[in-house]
């Protein structure tokens, strides 16, 4: 069953019963946020589905005045008693034999929460992604003084006039290249390659891919993040938890550090 949910004014999904159930663990999807899945008639709180089916359980026998819980494992709801408690996740009984073996064995814990990205580590994969992007531009630069010498028949140690059509040709090959650069890397593996030097990953308000459509968009933002004084990119180390910066707002987008 796929699930639709609305952020910040925004329709975001779909997602599993599993991905719904990790949201609501974080408190993503709260009691007032507007879900809707097939066959329903239209968007309700979330509130209206909990006492919904509450009604229908009571029915049946089960008693829900006690705290509920999500398995951090199967991602199904059981009463917080039928479950046993680790950090801030909690595992059902089913799954507590496979949960002990993966702290045995120092497994990553699935605690149904994004990992989000840090100021830092943000930082600095920018700064390397701007390196690159740099040494690139400087080529394409070289290459058009090259042709400008050699249009102008001018000696190599001689000041080049480089024609205003060649500049404008730098000036887009330039831009060509950064915009290809974040639309293919992100929308094809969610990371430039200086996030995945960090083990840093641009993903959706769920957890998902972005696509190619919103990785191309994105990268404009980050020209506005960049045109208010670099404030766009700061306000990602204040932005508590999910450290967003101006463009991942825009684009309704998160950065999450990958367990390593």
């Amino acid at each position: 069953m796929s699930w639709y949910y609305v952020e910040q004014g925004k329709q975001t999904g779909p997602v599993s019963d599993d991905q719904f159930n990790a949201l609501l663990q974080s408190e993503t999807i709260t009691p007032d946020t507007l879900v809707w899945r097939e066959g329903m008639a239209e968007w309700v709180p979330y509130r209206q589905l909990q006492d919904t089916t509450t009604a229908a359980a009571s029915a049946a026998g089960m008693d829900h005045t006690k705290p509920q819980a999500v398995c951090a494992e199967c991602g199904k709801l059981f009463s917080a008693d039928e479950t046993i408690r680790y950090g801030d996740v909690r595992v059902c009984a089913s799954c507590k034999p496979a949960f002990l073996q993966k702290l045995q064995e120092g497994a990553p814990i699935n605690t149904g929460a994004l990992n989000y990205a840090a100021f830092g580590p943000r930082f600095l994969a920018y700064f390397i992604d701007g390196i690159l992007l740099a040494a690139v531009n400087w080529g394409i630069q070289f290459a058009v003084i090259g042709i400008g010498v050699a249009m102008a028949g001018r000696s190599p140690g001689e000041r080049p006039m480089v024609p205003l059509s060649l500049s404008l040709l730098a000036m887009g090959l330039s831009l060509g290249v950064g915009i290809s650069y974040e639309t293919f890397l992100v929308g094809k593996y969610g990371a430039t390659f200086g996030k995945m030097a960090l083990k840093l990953k641009v993903v959706t308000a769920d957890g998902q891919r972005i696509s190619y459509a919103r990785a191309f968009g994105r990268y404009f933002a980050k020209m506005l993040s960049g045109l208010t004084c670099l404030i766009g990119f700061i306000i990602a180390a204040f932005d508590n938890p999910q450290r967003r910066a101006l463009h991942d707002y825009i684009c309704n987008t998160r950065v999450i550090a990958k367990q390593r």
